[in-house]
């Protein structure tokens, strides 16, 4: 008797934990759409960690890259975006081809590489420097404007929210002229 409930309960919870990420997920797409928002989004699933031996930024086969299992991630969100009512935004991205591919399979928007949003793992004297950049960025951003989508990297990410981030997943974050946006959503991979 006492193992069928636990059985239940647990089935129970197994059906509302993908309802809790959708409703989370359906309020970050909202917040997205409100003027000044930005959704800071780590590159789908590029199996591996960190970058080859011999990694350029202008050679994708020298890199780690989107496998199909990121490819599909990527379609995925970018469809869930326009099914909420986000069809378009200005999107920029890291120079890293995962991030690149990535942005480009939301099919938002042209995609503009930005520099700022590179990855600085591995290399932790560029830290600094580099989460300096992304804050500029964002402090000049207007905080009137349509949607925007950073496609970046988890270091990044975790330098900008202070908090972790799968591949794939991303902070909407609200813009205040700081460089210092909010954090008023997040967008989890389904």
């Amino acid at each position: 008797m006492i193992a069928r409930a636990i059985a239940a309960i647990l089935l129970t919870l197994g059906a509302v934990a993908p309802l809790q990420a959708e409703t989370e997920d359906a309020k970050a797409f909202a917040e997205l759409a409100k003027p000044g928002r930005v959704l800071m989004l780590r590159h789908a699933l590029a199996p591996g960690f960190g970058d080859p031996p011999g990694f350029k930024v202008d050679d994708c086969a020298t890199q780690r890259n989107l496998d199909a299992v990121g490819r599909k991630q990527a379609r995925l969100l970018g469809a869930r975006l326009r099914a909420a009512g986000i069809r378009s935004a200005t999107v920029y991205s890291s120079q890293w081809c995962r991030c690149l591919e990535t942005a480009r399979l939301l099919g938002l928007g042209k995609v503009e590489p930005l520099p700022a949003l590179n990855s600085f793992f591995g290399r932790a004297d560029e830290r600094d420097a580099r989460l300096g950049e992304v804050e500029a960025f964002l402090s000049r951003l207007p905080r009137d404007g349509g949607p925007l989508v950073l496609v970046t990297h988890q270091v990044t990410i975790s330098g900008i929210t202070a908090r972790g981030v799968g591949s794939g997943g991303g902070y909407v974050l609200q813009l205040d002229g700081s460089g210092k946006p909010t954090v008023v959503g997040a967008v989890t991979v389904e």
